[in-house]
């Protein structure tokens, strides 16, 4: 299955924030999506989530416009990690988890016991299953992020669109996201996620796509597209490219 934009103009009420860009994901694959602050990465991330509708063009998910598959069926089928989330209600961990299981049952339906199943392997799966009786409110912003997660697998869907998932993390949470991605698209699905970082998308991408001021500016595969020009005008910066010793693996750095 193919979760793709075509000719996508998009943005809110009277803002169009970036016009005539083509887009697909497929099963098996990750997509990282690179650019600077206020380029649109997560105008377009909500209009393929159908959370915004398109200016102009069209999403479609498999063979069907987006538009024409229900909530819960679109739930069922793609999840979403947003940047950040603000706690209202102090529901524990393993509440947030379980929510994640409403695309397969009703909204106020009593959680069966496969659904508890389901959450469990995913709070194990994060390394979070000793904070599930611990109110989300009171949880680190890292740990937060890891239930988040946790809730997106339990749909068990066939895409996973995240934003920004590394970025409240420390070094080694950033390790074991970035590990559960490649891990995710060795499953069978497809993996969208936005990064300031090129570093994390050269570990974690097969394919890069590059948006600065609304526009594409590249796409393509990972190591071809994320190159030190490529990347400079990208980010309006300089860019150093640190080899290792033996000439091998190679990091980018600002400056």
């Amino acid at each position: 299955m193919i979760l793709s934009g075509h000719g996508l103009a998009i943005g809110y009420k009277d803002h169009v924030v970036g016009r005539d860009l083509d887009i697909a994901l497929a099963t098996g694959e990750v997509l990282a999506l690179l650019g600077p602050n206020g380029g649109g990465k997560t105008t377009l991330l909500k209009t393929l989530l159908g959370l915004l509708a398109p200016k102009a063009g069209e999403v479609r998910l498999g063979d069907r416009a987006l538009s024409s598959y229900a909530s819960r069926e679109r739930a069922r089928l793609i999840a979403y990690v947003p940047q950040s989330h603000a706690a209202t209600f102090a529901f524990t961990v393993e509440t947030v988890v379980l929510m994640g299981r409403t695309a397969h049952g009703g909204l106020f339906s009593r959680p069966s016991a496969a659904d508890h199943a389901v959450a469990g392997r995913m709070l194990e799966r994060f390394g979070i299953a000793h904070l599930c009786e611990r109110p989300y409110t009171e949880i680190s912003g890292g740990e937060r992020q890891l239930a988040l997660l946790a809730r997106a697998l339990a749909q068990e869907p066939q895409f996973v669109v995240l934003d920004e998932p590394t970025a409240s993390l420390d070094f080694g949470n950033q390790g074991r996201v970035l590990h559960e991605i490649r891990a995710l698209a060795a499953s069978g699905h497809g993996v969208l996620f936005t990064t300031h970082d090129p570093n994390h998308a050269m570990r974690a991408a097969d394919r890069a796509y590059l948006l600065r001021a609304g526009a594409l500016v590249g796409q393509g595969a990972v190591h071809a597209v994320l190159q030190r020009e490529q990347l400079e005008a990208l980010y309006d910066a300089a860019v150093q490219r640190i080899a290792d010793r033996d000439g091998g693996q190679s990091a980018f750095l600002p400056g």
